[in-house]
């Protein structure tokens, strides 16, 4: 794999994961509720669901992709059609403060368990990886030494987002519940994600 496809792979994941989905805010409601620890213990989970979905996904596509470029020009277009269409949702989300609190159920052994299950058994998160993955896959080439790549590139900027997540709100717990701050996020994560759909658009048109 070209470094310069990894590269905009890492840079993609990283701002896809910086915006605050279902994990993000379990990982931010544990922090809140009980704690850095208790947040930080979730995101092993989290990982872990993270590795099961993209593997699945990225084995399931190979036939196909490596079948038809047509097919793989579809799945491209569609992709980032996608990152630009979430963007835009996160962007105009409303904004609900509680969603923090409630995110934060269950507790002590089976934080690592609600972390993999909001994560790997997410059809959302199976269809995201099946529109994400073919823009920087090759079609004609084997797919296993490429998940080999992408898989721990993806999961170690979600230890790295989910983690930095889980510090900050257990530093910051009372600023974290202002609608104001939850707009700002919202609102900078959604341009990233709608960055990303962008210039990977126009990368594959080069």
């Amino acid at each position: 794999m070209p470094f310069e496809t990894w590269l905009a792979f890492a840079a993609a994941s990283f701002a896809i994961l910086a915006i605050p989905g279902p994990t993000v805010m379990l990982v931010v409601g544990y922090a809140l509720g009980e704690g850095r620890r208790a947040a930080l213990g979730t995101v092993g989970g989290v990982l872990i669901g993270d590795l099961l979905a993209i593997s699945v996904s990225a084995l399931g596509l190979g036939a196909l992709l490596a079948t038809s470029a047509a097919v793989f020009t579809i799945f491209k277009w569609a992709g980032a059609a996608y990152l630009i269409w979430l963007g835009i949702r996160i962007w105009r989300a409303p904004v609900d403060g509680g969603a923090i609190e409630r995110a934060a159920v269950g507790g002590g052994r089976r934080r690592a368990i609600h972390g993999f299950v909001v994560t790997a058994l997410n059809p959302k998160s199976l269809a995201f990886f099946v529109a994400f993955l073919p823009q920087f896959m090759t079609p004609d080439a084997p797919v296993l030494p490429q998940l080999a790549v992408l898989a721990p590139t993806f999961v170690g900027m979600a230890a790295i987002t989910n983690g930095g997540y889980a510090l900050l709100a257990g530093a910051v717990r009372s600023r974290l519940r202002r609608p104001s701050v939850l707009r700002a996020i919202n609102r900078v994560g959604g341009g990233f994600l709608i960055g990303a759909g962008v210039l990977t658009a126009a990368l594959r048109r080069a």
